[in-house]
């Protein structure tokens, strides 16, 4: 039985897909609640009686830029609704005035979208360093300040690492580097909507909504700290984010004095409102509660999982740098073929593989899934 759900039928209703399958892929691709399709199919219907961009549709984007803000714990005006996170992260590398001799530290084995658009500076001059864990993800404070030079300008990670689960302090890391004058850049696409992310001491973050957030592909938050509007210059123009009155070109460009100014045209405003309806419900159960229960399912399924000879890449129950990712391999079976049997089980896991190519089997398991439902997945590996 599920905490947040008066019924099992209540939970049906929300996430239909358990009516045929057991889902643990939201580290890759959520699915979508019903609350979030009845939001986006709504906004569809009204804009046949209306045009795309009817009465309400703009006081919308404000409350959404609202819900974001109290998701991350920045301000309304410091949002903008843009996805992928790919987008975002390419907005903070190529809107810093870098200068020949500026070094980025971070990690080669992240997620590609938050290694790429870092790379690509080195055409401008700037030193690339990565940094060298004991453990694929495991990045600590610790770690970061060693690395750290005198020419370090900014430190780009992500909250999470999407194979192996392990989660960064960064609150922590984010401190001091502010004491040191670096800036922080955050893809937060792997904790946002299920653990707790704040912006404290972070100056950029990117996280689509498609994971975690339990929304649809393309539409998620861009967060820029109000400071660094200046520091970070928009490089996608359009009639959107520069002052435009009446729709007329003026002779200077002169940018919004919010978020809004790395936003250069029409929004994904289908998926804007897939978001906000998803943020809301996992808003009103609590993002303190709705880990402490992904983190309960998670230990019990990975406890199992190591008794049965599985090892594991994750955080051990009762780290506090765990995630609802666990990935595992065992010595004796194929990934590949254990995610087949678990399929016929209708049951959804994912494989990943590392640098050298060795796959693991990974689940992901999000606040509606039950203890049952681990124990279904603990069975089927059993035969």
């Amino acid at each position: 039985m599920s905490p947040f759900f008066a019924s099992e039928s209540e939970r049906l209703d929300q996430f239909p897909i358990l009516r045929k399958q057991i889902y643990l892929g939201h580290a890759g691709v959520t699915t979508l609640p019903t609350c979030a399709a009845d939001a986006m199919t709504k906004y569809i219907h009204a804009c046949c009686a209306d045009n795309q961009e009817f009465e309400g549709v703009i006081a919308d984007m404000n409350r959404t830029r609202v819900t974001c803000a109290k998701l991350i714990g920045a301000h309304a005006d410091e949002i903008a609704l843009l996805g992928p996170t790919s987008l975002g992260l390419s907005l903070f590398a190529n809107g810093i005035d870098w200068k020949p001799g500026d070094e980025l530290l971070c990690y080669q084995d992240d997620y590609p979208s938050n290694v790429y658009p870092w790379l690509a500076l080195e055409k401008r001059g700037v030193t690339i360093r990565f940094l060298k864990t004991q453990a694929q993800g495991q990045i600590t404070p610790e770690l970061v300040a060693e690395s750290l030079t005198a020419k370090t300008r900014m430190v780009a990670l992500a909250s999470c690492h999407y194979l192996t689960g392990w989660r960064i302090d960064i609150d922590a890391i984010g401190a001091l580097l502010h004491k040191r004058g670096i800036l922080f850049s955050l893809d937060a696409i792997q904790t946002a909507g299920a653990f707790p992310v704040s912006v404290k001491h972070v100056d950029f973050l990117s996280a689509d909504a498609h994971k975690w957030m339990l929304g649809p592909l393309a539409i998620g938050i861009v967060y820029v700290a109000r400071e660094h509007f200046e520091t970070c210059q928009p490089t996608l123009l359009g009639a959107w984010n520069i002052k435009s009155p009446n729709f007329v070109t003026q002779d200077k460009m002169e940018f919004y004095e919010s978020a809004r100014r790395y936003e250069p045209g029409v929004l994904n405003t289908i998926g804007m409102y897939g978001m906000k309806a998803s943020l809301e419900m996992l808003l009103s159960f609590g993002i303190d509660r709705v880990s402490e229960h992904i983190l309960s399912i998670r230990n019990h399924l990975l406890t199992g999982l190591l008794e049965m000879g599985f090892q594991t890449l994750s955080p051990l129950p009762g780290s506090e740098m765990a995630t609802g990712i666990v990935t595992v391999f065992h010595p004796d079976r194929n990934p590949e073929a254990l995610v087949e049997a678990l399929a016929k089980d209708n049951i959804f896991a994912a494989v990943r593989h590392d640098r050298e190519g060795k796959g693991y089997l990974r689940f992901s398991p999000h606040f509606y899934n039950t203890l049952d439902e681990m124990d279904k997945v603990l069975a089927c590996l059993r035969k």
